[in-house]
């Protein structure tokens, strides 16, 4: 059984970091992708990151430089480190795997995931 274990969230004041993990278990699949995910209040769950076996990386353009996914591929652990947080980064983070492509020329981060976890929320003050 898969199961993904988000830690890390908390309220940040805007320009902090914070450095998100997730605990990967019972995941066999041959799809290489796992990703980063992040519902904003009212807003639909979007990908922002997405790292590859081979560790080849993919950011949402509202991220991109400012936000690094990475992963411990010995300890099955997926991580997101966020720097320069605005206030726009508040909402709940989601860990995923199983990224599986809609169709061609579709960047991972809008693949579709077939496992998420729960979720940890980030919260970033003005």
């Amino acid at each position: 059984q898969v199961q993904l274990m988000e830690s890390g969230g908390g309220s940040v004041q805007s320009g902090g970091s914070l450095r998100l993990s997730c605990a990967v278990t019972g995941y066999t699949s041959t799809s290489r992708f796992l990703a980063w995910f992040r519902q904003a209040p009212g807003k639909e769950r979007e990908g922002i990151a997405s790292i590859d076996s081979d560790d080849t990386t993919t950011y949402a353009d509202s991220v991109k430089g400012r936000f690094t996914i990475s992963q411990d591929t010995a300890r099955r652990t997926l991580y997101l480190q966020m720097n320069s947080l605005k206030s726009d980064a508040t909402g709940m983070y989601y860990c995923a795997a199983d990224g599986i492509p809609r169709g061609w020329g579709i960047p991972p981060i809008e693949y579709e995931y077939n496992y998420y976890g729960q979720g940890t929320q980030v919260s970033v003050s003005s």
